[in-house]
């Protein structure tokens, strides 16, 4: 009886450090950046019309399921973005402009201008990512924003927490890339 309370409790332990699986893509439940160890807060899958674009998972230093949590968030920050189609670099940069766009005012735009073109000018520089290309952009508070692409750093770091946040608010904002999408990456959804 006792090694088959053993058994089922390892069990229950495993399923507990699952990864989660959007698409055939699996998100660990944690991740390093840098020395930090950051959490699955969620991910889920960005769809257009009938296709499957990208899944996407939002690792933080701790779970939180309203934005202004999110954004409050001390610490460093990651999206991970696994390509499920091939899509060039301008069609990805493009995309994420016209998210922060949809989602801040004139103003804040103007503020942001220069940094969202620094941030495209990176990913110009890809020409395109293959599908099953791994793009992370990452918030790391005593560098700026981080665009990685297949391990690689793509142009220089980003400064200021305000364009990360600019670029949460693509999948956050109040008119989000997608309404599903932005509730699995606040963990309100399996």
């Amino acid at each position: 009886m006792g090694k088959l309370l053993i058994a089922l409790l390892l069990c229950v332990a495993n399923l507990a450090h699952a990864a989660t699986e959007i698409s055939g893509v699996k998100f660990a439940d944690k991740t390093k950046l840098g020395a930090a160890e950051l959490q699955l807060n969620g991910a889920g899958q960005r769809s257009r019309l009938f296709f499957k674009v990208y899944a996407i998972g939002l690792y933080l230093p701790e779970k939180r399921t309203a934005v202004a949590d999110v954004l409050a968030l001390k610490g460093p920050k990651r999206l991970h973005i696994v390509t499920l189609r091939e899509l060039t670099a301008e069609q990805f940069g493009d995309a994420l402009a016209e998210g922060i766009q949809r989602n801040h005012t004139d103003a804040e735009m103007a503020a942001l201008k220069t940094r969202i073109e620094d941030f495209k000018l990176a990913m110009l520089a890809m020409k395109k990512t293959a599908e099953g290309s791994v793009v992370d952009i990452d918030w790391l508070p005593e560098s700026g924003t981080r665009l990685i692409v297949g391990g690689k750093q793509q142009g220089k770091d980003i400064p200021g927490e305000d364009f990360y946040n600019a670029l949460l608010m693509i999948w956050l904002g109040p008119k989000p890339a997608q309404d599903d999408l932005k509730e699995a990456l606040l963990g309100k959804v399996q």
